[in-house]
């Protein structure tokens, strides 16, 4: 396949939050989901252990090195440049060997046909309705059994819900909206709660403001005492079999 600048990358959205920060988001990171539960249901769904696996979207990689401790190999496919050489980093210094970084995105994905078993997409792309090029590819890489993951915020139930309602970034019909369109692609939903768990009061006031903004964020502050928030998520994730196009 053709090498392609950034811009000239299909279906390439601009990430504020990690891409204008990327050491607060590698904290915002830290604090979600501090026990994992993501990845206990993604587990319990279709184990990683053995396989390839596709981090689609993976930022800087904060999530690579837990599929590359047990995965036969992961792909991380990122479109920014920062981001994707931020990966590199990382890789080097943890040692990762089994590890490929790619440039490419989720409507170009730079890998053969039926060559992925797992993929996990988090909070990058994938945000219904208007994501149908994405999921054709991916049903390109998919192999017969593989299973893909996309992670994204529960829009109607916990504290982050309500305050991305606050915020003005959810409407009240969009639960129902999203919720349609995962199942009509085939994706069933596994709904995680977890939650934001920060160790410093500072830390958790830059990361709202750094997702909500300098005059949300101290609004929803003024009202939430304490260094954890209620943090609802969906995993969507659907098995592709031999007939997926």
């Amino acid at each position: 396949m053709e090498c392609r600048s950034y811009r000239a990358l299909p279906g390439v959205h601009a990430s504020p939050n990690i891409q204008g920060d990327p050491a607060l988001y590698e904290l915002e990171n830290r604090a979600a989901d501090p026990d994992g539960l993501i990845e206990a249901a993604m587990q319990q769904i279709a184990p990683w252990d053995g396989r390839v696996v596709l981090d689609l979207g993976a930022g800087t990689g904060f999530h690579v090195p837990r599929f590359h401790a047990t995965a036969e190999h992961v792909f991380a496919v990122e479109p920014h440049d920062p981001s994707r050489f931020a990966i590199m980093q990382r890789a080097v210094q943890l040692g990762l060997t089994n590890l490929s970084v790619l440039k490419g995105s989720a409507e170009y994905i730079p890998l053969q046909n039926q060559s992925v078993d797992i993929c996990h997409a988090r909070f990058a792309y994938f945000f219904a309705p208007h994501c149908e090029l994405g999921l054709h590819e991916l049903a390109r890489v998919m192999r017969p059994g593989g299973t893909a993951f996309i992670i994204d915020n529960h829009l109607s139930a916990g504290t982050f819900a309500r305050w991305l309602q606050r915020a003005g970034s959810v409407k009240p019909e969009d639960a129902a909206t999203t919720a349609t369109f995962w199942a009509d692609h085939g994706f069933a939903t596994t709904t995680v709660v977890s939650e934001w768990r920060f160790q410093r009061r500072e830390d958790f006031e830059a990361v709202v403001q750094l997702e909500f903004g300098a005059t949300v964020g101290p609004e929803l502050l003024a009202h939430h005492n304490g260094l954890c928030v209620e943090y609802h998520m969906q995993v969507y994730h659907r098995m592709y079999g031999a007939d997926h196009e």
